[in-house]
């Protein structure tokens, strides 16, 4: 996403555990001519002090935030009873705490300043809860998507916009070798994502086709159908 934005001309704060991939980003984006700013930070979003200290210091860095995306996650859970909570409360911790401390950080700089765009990353996983190891994700992006309901309609009729991605199945280092229903690669699902954040909507799957149908068909689809399917 990071490389999509840059080449669309955004400068970019970005943020994340491993500072040497980050850096290593960083040099890429900034080495030809013309590239976009382009500021980096450690951060993990479990930590709620850095969180608030960081995401501030990113504004300052750029002399402005326009968008913030919050796009962390954790997909490690193990089915419930199974002995192993300590994966499931990670993967709670990332998906959820943190992704509402990162946005209580960015909410508030959008207040401040009277504009912003916040961009919450879900799942198509939102629309119903999942078996086994996928119980805990699913909840966690589900939580999400009532939390963004939430704060979209506290701003309603302001500068402030919120959104909503759901993707389906991107494929990506953290779900190298899962079994994915219509997968996409890297670069479209990307490309799909970013298209949609500078759209601005209230909710995007993405990619769009199939995910817009199959996340509604999710909602209603009877219970053993779902075991067989997910």
């Amino acid at each position: 996403m990071a490389r999509e934005l840059a080449g669309r001309g955004h400068d970019l704060a970005l943020v994340a555990r491993r500072t040497d991939r980050l850096e290593a980003l960083a040099a890429e984006l900034t080495a030809r001519p013309g590239a976009p700013a382009v500021h980096t930070a450690a951060l993990d979003v479990t930590d709620d002090e850095a969180v608030a200290r960081v995401v501030p210091a990113m504004r300052d860095a750029l002399g402005g935030l326009d968008r913030v995306v919050v796009n962390a996650g954790a997909g490690g859970g193990r089915p419930i009873g199974s002995g192993r909570p300590g994966a499931n409360l990670a993967t709670a911790r990332t998906n959820f705490v943190g992704a509402i401390a990162t946005c209580e950080a960015a909410m508030e700089i959008f207040r401040a300043q009277g504009s912003g765009h916040l961009v919450v990353v879900t799942s198509v996983a939102a629309d119903r809860g999942l078996r086994g190891a996928s119980t805990v994700y699913a909840a966690t992006k589900a939580g999400l998507h009532t939390f963004v309901e939430g704060l979209q309609a506290d701003v309603v009729g302001t500068p402030i916009a919120v959104t909503e991605l759901a993707p389906g199945f991107i494929r990506t280092d953290l779900n190298e070798g899962m079994t994915m229903p219509f997968a996409v690669d890297l670069t479209p699902g990307v490309v799909a994502m970013v298209e949609a954040i500078e759209r601005r909507p209230a909710h995007a799957y993405v990619p769009r086709w199939p995910w817009a149908v199959l996340g509604r068909a999710l909602r209603v689809m009877p219970m053993p159908l779902l075991r067989r399917i997910t």
